[in-house]
């Protein structure tokens, strides 16, 4: 059964097969035993709306369908009081229900924009917006409480933190996306608006749930054509198509547009016809979208257009949008993310970090009441971990908004488990000490602390066409936190990582358990693995930003410098000795970072420049933990898939497999990432690892030194990616290495580390003796989201395992290769694993 809204749809009951398009609005069948015994519904939904794209109307649609697949009961849907005179589930804007009756609920003076009140007594239920999607927001917070089996008594108001609480999606008109890891655009195909929207609308659903009131639609890296007629009008289809939900559109522009589109000669944002020319289009716009949100603004950055072409300030060229949207309500969002990519490496004075404050600092106050400073969490880019912004304190006369990124950009694309809301607490709960007082991100981006009209949050999503829709089910986890936080940045992490467990896989103990328990390792995990002590993550940066690649971090214009030598690590980013960047924050914090005594362990190699061997406050030397923290990193994300394996009976055996299957993937990857990133620092310093283990491998058999027929060595790069720095491809269509295995009888895992390149999908087959073990295909592509390499490296390099093999010793170990595009069956080395032990 299906019940329809207009031009929506949602599913009353969940479907025999799980594929995540639901998201955490599964509306589950609550079982027996967590429904109070005495419960007692209202009779029907009362919700005070005619209106079927209004969010009040959306409400009781919501309502009705979510208890009819809960509790399995059908409540009669009104929308006029004198239709129902018993108790009801009562939604509406204060406005109307103040209108129509004289009731004992007083909410309106302590509710904000968007705020709801929800009142639940026996036998009936209140739920009050101050604007129509506050209802809807509130009536998603019920059936949430309904979903986790919560039916006690409740008598709450809820605001909004900040009134900005948007998602920004890099999807290109093509219908390419930018950084996303789930498929094509839903917004986007052959450079126009589809005809379908379907998946748009059941994106503002999940949106609305967690409270997002806007979205800007397309990339950043803007194409001018988005503004053709033909192109507002499917940008008015799909506003419609969000409206019922409260999601308001809006979009990123092309500065240079009125040049590019337009024809003009110029696009000086102070010239007339420039200007003449956005206020046209913009009124254009608002004609065909009444409620749009407003722009997006990238300018003068990574090749971007913008006002400093013709020497005119980034406040000339966010005023100029601000003037156009302002007689219709709307808001720009200007990016800070303003850098010049092209910076001198050897300038040991040098510093990308520094370039948010030197662009914007002088010109605080300049900017019109309705721009907001879109400002990245970090001073460089949506790293494992960075200190918080310093321009968050250093423009105080201008409205600030948060940009997060929920799209693992640097964090594994999705094919690693990484729940990001502990990373982002870190910075909205930090204090930059702005003239000496409380000045804490939330609070300054939420306008409270400097006294500013706008401010909030913007999350990178880029979601796709894949029914999970960010590619991975787990990976929802982080969607959900992010509108979470954005209403409330006080909510704790793992709070929320339960709800989204409970709402998403349902309430067992078990399961609730493991995935919060893996969740809540997994950031910690990941930064170990990778890239810890603040020096960013240690990816390939000139590629996909996925696989290890250190070498890649220096001697580019990039400026996402580690400073690396043989003898040290890390960027001195000192007043007394580097390139100022820790001045950029208020006095008590920057004294902080100015001493390598008092800068936090987990940031020194952001701030300082030190020996290998310099001792932290651990009593480790930073190289010696290097070692330690990226052996405890993979080993840690040796459990997630052994974890999971224990929720066989409790989870849908489709969503089962599937992430069991990205799970058994990141504990081989980590492995991949441990080994090059210890490789490359013992090579580059010397320093031999306390215990013993880098480089040395004695469960391993080399492919180079296995027995091989039709295969040849081959270099990888970077070379640290294969293990003894050297792998094996095929010359010719088919061949094989094989090895006497000379390792005492008995169980063990055998591990194969091979690369599964784009372009090709080669075949194998691995025997013990003539016993056929495995086989399987690179079709890594077809099953991963993450960006695929063209060549042999650390975003290639993966493993199979099979486990409890039985083995004698003497017995001899085969792999055939079968070549396919042009994926030469490449093969790096064998692990035979003693059970328990870690490679």
């Amino acid at each position: 059964m299906r019940i329809s809204l207009g031009l929506l749809a949602f599913p009353v009951a969940v479907t025999a097969i799980e594929n995540g398009i639901n998201g955490w609005l599964r509306y589950a069948p609550l079982p027996a035993h967590q429904r109070p015994s005495n419960l007692r519904l209202p009779g029907a939904i009362m919700a005070l709306s005619n209106n079927k794209t209004s969010p009040v109307y959306t409400a009781g649609q919501e309502l009705q369908a979510g208890i009819k697949s809960i509790l399995n009961q059908t409540l009669p849907l009104y929308h006029e009081p004198d239709e129902w005179l018993g108790s009801t589930i009562l939604v509406a804007t204060t406005g109307e229900f103040y209108g129509r009756q004289n009731g004992d609920v007083k909410a309106s003076a302590t509710l904000a924009d968007d705020g709801y009140l929800l009142r639940v007594r026996a036998g009936n239920v209140v739920i009050l917006g101050q604007t129509e999607r506050g209802a809807l927001y509130g009536a998603f917070d019920y059936l949430s409480r309904i979903a986790q089996g919560r039916f006690s008594d409740a008598d709450l108001v809820s605001n909004p933190d900040a009134p900005i609480r948007w998602v920004n999606q890099w999807d290109n008109m093509d219908g390419s996306i930018e950084r996303g890891y789930a498929g094509p655009s839903i917004f986007f195909s052959n450079n126009a608006i589809p005809k379908n929207l379907n998946r748009v609308t059941q994106y503002a659903r999940l949106l609305a749930s967690i409270g997002i009131n806007g979205i800007i639609v397309n990339n950043v890296n803007a194409n001018a054509n988005l503004l053709t007629d033909a192109n507002i009008d499917g940008l008015g289809r799909i506003a419609d198509a969000m409206r019922p939900y409260g999601v308001q559109v809006g979009i990123s522009l092309n500065f240079a547009s009125p040049q590019t589109l337009g024809g003009l000669s110029t696009f000086d944002p102070l010239d007339a016809k420039v200007i003449s020319w956005w206020t046209d289009k913009t009124k254009r716009l608002y004609k065909r979208i009444p409620d749009m949100a407003g722009y997006l603004v990238k300018a003068n950055s990574e090749g971007q257009p913008g006002p400093l072409t013709y020497n005119r300030t980034l406040a000339d060229g966010a005023n100029l949008f601000a003037k156009a949207v302002q007689p219709h309500g709307g808001i720009v969002m200007f990016r800070a993310f303003v850098y010049d990519n092209h910076i001198n490496p050897a300038d040991l004075k040098a510093d990308r970090a520094n370039h948010a404050v030197e662009f914007f600092k002088e010109l605080d106050g300049q900017f019109m009441d309705n721009v907001v400073v879109q400002i990245k969490y970090g001073p460089i880019d949506f790293q494992v971990r960075e200190p918080a912004s310093p321009l968050f304190a250093n423009i105080p006369q201008t409205n600030t908004a948060i940009e997060l990124q929920i799209t693992q950009e640097y964090l594994g694309h999705q094919d690693h488990l990484v729940y990001i809301a502990p990373l982002w607490k870190t910075i909205l709960d930090f204090d930059l000490r702005a003239d000496d007082q409380p000045s804490l991100v939330r609070d300054v981006i939420a306008g409270r602390r400097f006294s500013n009209k706008h401010g909030g949050y913007a999350g990178v999503v880029n979601v796709g066409t894949n029914t999970t829709w960010l590619g991975s089910h787990l990976a929802m986890s982080n969607l959900y936190a992010f509108g979470r936080l954005a209403w409330d940045p006080t909510q704790d992490s793992q709070v929320l990582l339960e709800d989204w467990t409970r709402l998403t896989f349902g309430s067992d103990p078990l399961v609730l358990g493991v995935i919060t328990e893996i969740s809540m390792a997994s950031w910690p995990a990941y930064e170990n693995y990778t890239g810890n002590l603040g020096i960013q993550t240690l990816t390939d940066i000139l590629y996909t930003h996925y696989g290890p690649n250190p070498a890649s971090q220096d001697n580019n214009g990039w400026g996402q410098w580690t400073r690396a030598d043989r003898y040290g690590i890390g960027m001195d980013r000192t007043v007394s000795t580097g390139t100022g960047f820790s001045g950029q924050y208020p006095a008590e914090v920057a004294e902080k970072f100015e001493s390598i005594e008092t800068t936090p362990d987990d940031l020194l190699l952001w701030f300082h420049h030190v020996n290998y061997t310099h001792i932290l406050k651990s009593g480790k030397s930073v190289i010696q933990h290097f070692y330690d923290a990226h052996y405890d990193g993979a080993k840690t994300a040796q459990t997630f898939p052994i974890a999971w394996e224990s929720l066989r009976k409790k989870v849908d055996t489709d969503r089962f497999n599937e992430v069991l299957f990205r799970l058994r993937y990141q504990a081989g990857h980590s492995i991949v990432w441990r080994d090059s990133i210890c490789q490359f620092y013992y090579n580059l310093s010397g320093i031999p690892d306390a215990a013993g283990r880098v480089g040395k491998h004695e469960y391993r058999i080399e492919a180079e030194t296995m027995t091989l027929k039709n295969y040849k060595l081959t270099g990888v790069n970077p070379v640290e990616t294969a293990s003894n720095l050297t792998a094996v491809v095929l010359t010719s269509n088919s061949g094989e290495a094989s090895a006497k295995l000379n390792f005492d009888s008995g169980k063990y895992d055998v591990a194969i580390n091979y690369f599964d390149l784009i372009g090709g999908k080669a075949k194998y087959k691995a025997y013990l003796n003539s016993k056929l073990l495995l086989e399987w295909t690179g079709d890594l592509e077809d099953k991963l989201g993450h960006a695929f390499s063209t060549k042999l490296d650390g975003h290639s390099a993966t493993r199979v395992t099979v486990r409890d093999v039985q083995i004698q010793k003497g017995d001899v170990l085969k792999i055939t290769g079968v070549a396919d595009g042009n994926e030469l069956a490449p093969l790096d080395y064998v692990a035979i694993l003693p059970q328990g032990v870690v490679d």
